[in-house]
């Protein structure tokens, strides 16, 4: 299973790219991994950014992708559940999970639809760019915890 991340936005800070480079390798010998990252949208109108966001990232999600959306207000999981889950996943046969990680004003409704699951970090509201690597930590993390590897304590 292609496990993905849509973003919007890119990674600004050089020591937030080295960091989630050091966990896209630590990834690569459990996960085939893909990240995509989509522009955002004008700040002067938060709704149509959010509406013009959604557009970009949908463009690249297929119909048969299985979709979840980062959004402070879904599901929080243990590292361990999140690991069961991605598990579950891939055992139902699916090619591709597409993890989405929206811009600054938040997920359109659209996303919102078409997401499976919407997963929460955290009641806390983090930077875009601290979202992405804590979704690669935790997908680095689930990946030991599978194969019972040390790591996870």
């Amino acid at each position: 299973m292609l496990v993905r991340m849509i973003a919007v936005d890119r990674i600004r800070s050089p020591h937030v790219a080295a960091l989630c480079a050091d966990l896209r390798e630590r990834l690569a010998p459990y996960h085939s991994y893909a990240e995509l990252e989509v522009r955002s949208g004008d700040g002067n109108d938060p709704r149509a950014a959010m509406r013009d966001e959604a557009a970009r990232v949908l463009r690249h999600v297929r119909g048969d992708d299985r979709v979840w959306l980062l959004e402070r207000t879904g599901t929080q999981l243990s590292s361990e559940v999140l690991a069961s889950r991605l598990a579950r996943v891939a055992h139902d046969g699916a090619q591709r999970l597409t993890l989405i990680v929206a811009g600054t004003y938040g997920a359109d409704a659209t996303l919102k639809v078409r997401a499976e699951f919407l997963w929460s970090l955290s009641e806390l509201t983090f930077l875009h760019e601290w979202s992405r690597a804590i979704v690669l930590e935790q997908l680095y993390r689930a990946a030991k915890i599978v194969r019972n590897e040390p790591y996870h304590h």
